[in-house]
């Protein structure tokens, strides 16, 4: 049994189990339910770091490229930079990463300012609710953690409109950078969903009460998992039904469809409640993040600079 984790090993956690759940669920992403444990039905055996559809053993994909991607943002400019975040996310785009998401696409490379290109997307197409504003979040959700409710939850929502012109993208961001801040302080997250659903926007509050209630289920969502709220649903009932960092991720993954994002999200939250030392070091040994876009050619990050990364992005900050 591990100990109780201090704050430097919740902030660690939450990183490096977020990208550990992104490489763990991408050879499962848009499969069936049942397909990991049908694979890796005994835990702890080893193995499940496997590779595939594309991925490398241990890679993680673009949920965790972009997250990197604002972290360098923030502390280069000791701060929110949203135009900043979009120009590095428009080099990113233009790298060529093995994957990124249509809609995500559509908007880095429509042409149009940072202020607007994720709006006009909305207006042309009425779908924006999709999960690639949350699955990027853990890094400046680290970084404004020690800011307060407030600060956390308004950057959220100002990095989700970057790409996403559906408010209900930016509340559910908003909701993961609070929950991962309590979390991160030691506070249960799971008691503390009743009064940070009150900070909800009232157009999108029961849709989230609804995937946040103790008694739902993946199954019970009338939406795919790709969408936001059932992804952000998903990952808090893995981290409600479960005692550790392994059993939530395993169970994220398990759900099948959107497994990579599913999991990242679960394995900040996970990461940050139980810490970096209840990770296997099974996944943690192959785990790498190629960065398309980043300043320096071939940049790739591994355990150690996501370890230090997430210590950065945590530091208590002058004034």
């Amino acid at each position: 049994m591990h100990s109780v984790p201090d704050r430097a090993q919740r902030a660690a956690g939450a990183l490096v189990g977020s990208a550990v759940g992104d490489a763990l669920g991408a050879p499962f992403e848009f499969g069936l339910a049942g397909d990991f444990s049908a694979r890796f039905p005994v835990p702890g055996r080893g193995g499940e770091m496997c590779g595939g559809a594309g991925w490398d053993a241990g890679e993680a994909t673009d949920d965790t490229q972009m997250a990197l991607h604002v972290a360098d943002s923030l502390l280069a400019n000791a701060g929110l930079d949203l135009p900043d975040i979009f120009g590095r996310f428009q080099r990113w785009a233009a790298a060529e990463p093995k994957d990124i998401g249509l809609q995500t696409e559509d908007v880095l490379t429509n042409g149009m300012p940072w202020d607007l290109a994720a709006q006009l997307h909305f207006q042309v197409n009425h779908r924006a609710a999709g999960n690639g504003s949350l699955m990027r979040a853990t890094t400046a959700a680290l970084y404004f953690a020690r800011e307060g409710r407030a600060a956390t939850m308004d950057a959220a929502r100002g990095i989700a409109a970057l790409t996403h012109g559906d408010r209900a993208a930016w509340e559910g961001t908003a909701l993961f950078h609070e929950l991962l801040r309590l979390t991160l302080a030691g506070a249960d997250p799971l008691a503390a969903v009743p009064q940070t659903l009150a900070l909800v926007h009232p157009d999108h509050r029961e849709r989230y009460a609804t995937v946040l209630a103790p008694g739902w289920h993946p199954d019970d969502a009338t939406e795919f998992n790709g969408a936001v709220w059932p992804c952000l649903g998903s990952a808090v009932w893995a981290l409600r039904t479960t005692a550790s960092y392994e059993e939530a991720v395993r169970a994220a993954v398990d759900l099948g469809g959107d497994t990579d994002t599913v999991a990242a999200v679960t394995g900040a939250l996970a990461g940050a409640r139980h810490g970096i030392a209840a990770i296997p070091a099974g996944w943690t040994a192959p785990l790498h993040v190629p960065l398309p876009g980043a300043a320096e050619p071939g940049r790739t990050l591994r355990l150690a600079d996501l370890t230090d990364l997430a210590h950065r992005l945590d530091a208590p900050r002058p004034g």
